[in-house]
């Protein structure tokens, strides 16, 4: 093939390509171009976007926002204490001959409560009252002796010398005697005893624990800032994990004048009556310190509280949306929580839901304060048909 030929065919090929390039181009071009709208037709997928980006409102329950009297409290928590509890323990070592109680048996003051064995004791008691009895003869006999001349003043100081140290002898044994036996020093309850008839037991062993219950005490703390606050026979109320839902009223006995430099706290007693014995040392209470009473407190149910950090915040309902708001708390009473600022009277809050809400979320309320909400019926314009 000479030059010519073969640059003709080349020349062929390009421009048989290029007239293919040109025809797929214009086929691609004329099935992208969008169909042509009627006036009056609907935009295929713009009512469904619309509806798919507004979520439907969400179901919560409320609460009203209520005036209600608030007592303003001092809270603290605390311990109960006997008002006279004791270890019984021996001052003498010796074995046990007698026990005068039955464990959890309330006992009389001065009721004998163990024995120890007496009989060496009495022995001695024996012995010290004969000799004192002798003593006793022998300076009547030196007096009258020396009254007649018989004998000097010498021998008769010494017969009363005698006499003294026969009768110190004598209540020494009867001293001795005495601590053997121990008595309740006060009335109360006796706990349980850690030990029986024929142990052998020394000089300060514990025995058993009595306790006066039938006015109990309570030491908790306060900070120092509430000290103005405070005075003695000032009213409080109990509450306890142990009987709950009973309330018990008691007043304040003392005040610590020394206050405590670690926490800056005021360590405070007070006194409960134990109604019914069902109170016992060592309980678990929390204290309420009433220091005065507001009228109309705001309140709502402390359900309804969202803390976050130091604030708190809660959802207020207001054209049918749920509006984070945040509030300043007060007082607290049982499943109610006082609103110092931040809401006003009559305001709805969300008490149940708030996980599924973000601020300005449309909400639909299910109940408020515990029913169901109002239906507004519907007016005379909307009932009324359309006149044509």
């Amino acid at each position: 093939m000479n030059k010519g030929v073969f640059w003709v065919v080349i020349a062929l090929v390009g421009s048989a390509i290029a007239g293919a390039s040109y025809w797929l181009g214009g086929q691609q071009t004329s099935t992208n171009q969008p169909k042509a709208i009627s006036p009056g037709s609907p935009i295929p997928g713009a009512g469904s976007s619309k509806a798919a980006q507004t979520p439907p409102p969400t179901a919560v329950d409320a609460a009203s926002v209520k005036l209600a009297p608030i007592a303003k409290a001092i809270t603290a928590i605390g311990s109960l204490r006997s008002n006279e509890t004791v270890i019984v323990r021996p001052e003498v070592s010796g074995r046990i001959a007698e026990i005068g109680f039955r464990e959890g048996q309330q006992v009389a003051k001065g009721t004998s409560l163990i024995r120890l064995d007496q009989s060496i004791q009495r022995a001695e008691l024996l012995q010290a009252d004969a000799n004192l009895a002798l003593a006793k003869s022998r300076i009547e006999r030196a007096r009258d002796l020396h009254g007649k001349g018989f004998i000097s003043s010498q021998a008769r100081d010494e017969a009363e010398s005698n006499y003294k140290v026969a009768q110190a002898a004598y209540e020494l044994s009867a001293a001795r005697l005495t601590r053997l036996e121990i008595k309740a020093p006060f009335a109360g309850v006796v706990g349980l005893r850690m030990v029986s008839v024929g142990d052998y037991v020394r000089e300060g062993q514990d025995i058993v624990n009595l306790e006066a219950i039938e006015l109990l005490k309570v030491d908790f703390r306060v900070p120092e800032i509430f000290l103005k606050e405070i005075s003695v026979g000032q009213p409080l109320q109990l509450t306890l994990d142990a009987v709950p839902n009973k309330i018990y009223a008691g007043q304040v006995l003392a005040i610590n004048p020394l206050l405590d430099a670690n926490g800056r706290s005021i360590v405070i007693r007070a006194a409960v009556k134990n109604t019914g014995a069902t109170l016992r040392p060592g309980m678990f209470a929390r204290v309420s310190l009433l220091s005065s009473q507001v009228q109309n407190g705001l309140t709502i149910p402390e359900q309804a509280l969202i803390p976050v950090g130091d604030d708190v915040f809660l959802f207020k309902i207001a054209d049918g949306r749920a509006l984070r708001t945040k509030v300043e708390i007060g007082q607290r009473t049982t499943g109610f929580v006082e609103i110092v600022r931040g809401l006003a009277a009559g305001d709805v809050v969300v008490i149940a839901g708030q996980p599924k809400l973000r601020d300005g979320a449309a909400v639909k309320i299910a109940t408020v304060d515990g029913k169901a909400p109002e239906v507004a019926p519907p007016s005379a314009a909307a009932t009324e048909p359309k006149k044509s």
